[in-house]
């Protein structure tokens, strides 16, 4: 396999059109993280979590799976008419050189919404360490790490990679419910000093 080929299987595939356009209204980035987060939902349940109207989850759900982001999860329905939803066990970007964006619009839209979620879980954390940091708390429940390296691109790209790797092992080592589990939501941010 080509070194470019593996890094595209490695860091996902790049979303079409049809995909960013279902992902670039925010009530469906929000319902993709809660299908995630639950590991498995329904509308109803969804609605809950979000305050939103049962209908227009309902709408949303299949709006996303007509794009391929979740599928039906018939497994976990108490019965033939219940609709159980689950996420696509697949790895996505929005775009590379080598395989850019089909639509820089509405890549941008949804890279936004993207930005604003992790802007939540970074306020959540900063709002939260102080009950760790003061010692209120033993309890783990975030962090917030920094660090820098002197790395050429490929080194930087090697990094995120293996970083990816073992995020992608760990996703696979519980399911949604068991005991002592919980939902992390993990973002990697990184930059040179040329932006």
């Amino acid at each position: 396999m080509a070194d470019s080929e593996a890094s595209q299987r490695r860091s996902g595939r790049t979303l079409p059109a049809k995909q960013l356009k279902a992902m670039a209204h925010p009530a469906r980035l929000d319902i993709l993280d809660g299908v995630a987060r639950r590991g498995f939902a329904r509308a109803a349940d969804l609605a809950s979590d979000l305050g939103l109207p049962a209908n227009q989850v309902s709408f949303h759900l299949r709006v996303l799976a007509d794009a391929g982001l979740i599928e039906e999860a018939p497994e976990h329905a108490r019965d033939r008419r219940d609709r159980v939803w689950k996420p696509v066990e697949e790895t996505w970007q929005l775009g590379t050189p080598e395989h850019p964006m089909e639509d820089e619009r509405l890549g941008g839209v949804v890279l936004h919404g993207i930005a604003a979620q992790h802007q939540d879980l970074l306020r959540r954390v900063v709002e939260w360490a102080p009950e760790y940091t003061s010692g209120r708390t033993a309890e783990v429940h975030g962090t917030l790490n920094q660090h820098s390296a002197w790395l050429t691109e490929g080194e930087a790209r090697d990094l995120l990679v293996r970083i990816g790797d073992l995020i992608e092992e760990a996703r696979t080592r519980h399911e949604p419910g068991e005991e002592g589990v919980r939902y992390w939501a993990i973002d990697v941010l990184a930059a040179d000093d040329a932006i």
